[in-house]
């Protein structure tokens, strides 16, 4: 079933037509042998098939616990999926936060390298905050489109600065970085210009003794120009309670970062850009244009053109809980969002079921893909949009 939806350009009052094809349950609470499903990610293949990340939590809907990272395919654009695949287990402990990305610039691999970074932890989210803890961060790969994949890699050392952690006695950091979280969502890399073919992660860290709303989280990024040998972080986004964060690139080497604002004083989107690929920062905002509850939101350069990128972003567009998720496309590259649609709305739907995390994936110039988090959490979902 296709259903078509009219809405109103704001430059010249010229009509865009959106439709938005039936949706897919991708990932249904209870089934496969998990309790709940949270925290989507998608990327596209080179072939055009599609993979759907998620965690996958066997004994309850808690972040912590016995966790894995499982994905599923889909070879027809999102019309129906493959059986349950674990991508990374950690035993009865957590593996979660999947941030999928292909590289494409090894020619001798035309399908690219799939690399999947993920975290690990001993302790729940606010344990590790108080220093009674420790997440670690890992990446694995796959050379045969993700039906196989490598034995996990822990880059801990070179993209986290713990303090006093518990596993390994050789780090010896002067920081005191706790809490560590990727994105949620894709990693991303660079297609064009200086910075050609760097994998850039998104990520947060909390630093020090919990403080109050969530001042002793910072958002950051983590780097690699080699394809995995050598990782570099990035400069700290430099504003207290930046927390969950998704990057894209932009013209002349530049990238955006749009982040969670967790203090919850401002309900807005914070963005923050990077003229160096993300080594530094040379502007942090609030998007005034991009309203929030305080929740995890997605980002997407859909084309790249001479002049200007056109970038797409979807979160929960409202101030007061998780609803309204809405897609929003700019054509000036983030400064303004005059094209929008709303993908789901709990009083359309006519229940109060909230909507959540998010991810967005190109499969046509004009097709974007949307894998969300519906039904109180208790499904993963697929649909696209095609902007005519």
């Amino acid at each position: 079933m296709l259903k078509i939806f009219l809405t109103f350009s704001i430059v010249g009052c010229a009509l865009i037509l959106f439709s938005q094809n039936s949706e897919t349950t991708v990932f249904k609470a209870g089934e496969g042998g998990y309790k709940s499903y949270r925290i989507p990610a998608i990327i596209n293949l080179p072939d055009g098939d599609l993979l759907a990340f998620c965690e996958g939590r066997a004994n309850n809907t808690g972040d912590f616990g016995d966790v894995d990272i499982v994905m599923k395919r889909s070879s027809d654009k999102g019309k129906s999926w493959s059986a349950l695949q674990v991508v990374a287990d950690n035993e009865n402990l957590q593996a979660g936060n999947p941030a999928p990305v292909v590289d494409l610039t090894d020619p001798d691999l035309p399908y690219g390298i799939i690399f999947v970074f993920y975290n690990t932890g001993n302790s729940s989210e606010a344990e590790v905050r108080k220093g009674k803890g420790l997440r670690e961060v890992w990446y694995k790969m796959s050379l045969d489109n993700g039906f196989t994949w490598s034995p996990g890699v822990n880059i801990t050392l070179q993209v986290h600065r713990p303090k006093q952690p518990l596993t390994n006695p050789d780090y010896n950091f002067k920081e005191d970085w706790r809490s560590y979280a990727n994105t949620p969502g894709h990693a991303m890399q660079f297609v064009n210009g200086k910075f050609r073919g760097r994998i850039f992660v998104a990520a947060n860290h909390s630093t020090g003794a919990p403080k109050e709303k969530f001042e002793d989280y910072f958002a950051h990024g983590y780097y690699t120009d080699d394809r995995g040998k050598t990782f570099h972080l990035s400069e700290n986004i430099k504003l207290p309670g930046s927390n969950e964060s998704m990057a894209t690139e932009l013209l002349n080497n530049r990238l955006m970062m749009n982040i969670r604002n967790q203090r919850g004083d401002t309900r807005e989107r914070i963005v923050a850009i990077s003229k160096n690929g993300g080594m530094t920062w040379d502007s942090v905002f609030f998007d005034h244009h991009l309203p929030d509850p305080g929740c995890q939101g997605s980002i997407l350069t859909v084309v790249s053109k001479k002049r200007k990128d056109i970038i797409a972003f979807c979160n929960l567009a409202d101030t007061k809980r998780r609803d309204n998720l809405t897609l929003r496309i700019s054509e000036d590259e983030g400064k303004t969002w005059k094209k929008s649609y709303v993908i789901y709305n709990s009083k359309t739907e006519s229940n109060n079921d909230p909507a959540g995390y998010s991810d967005l994936v190109v499969l046509h110039k004009n097709v974007i893909g949307i894998l969300y988090e519906k039904d109180n959490y208790n499904k993963i979902i697929f649909t696209t949009l095609t902007l005519k």
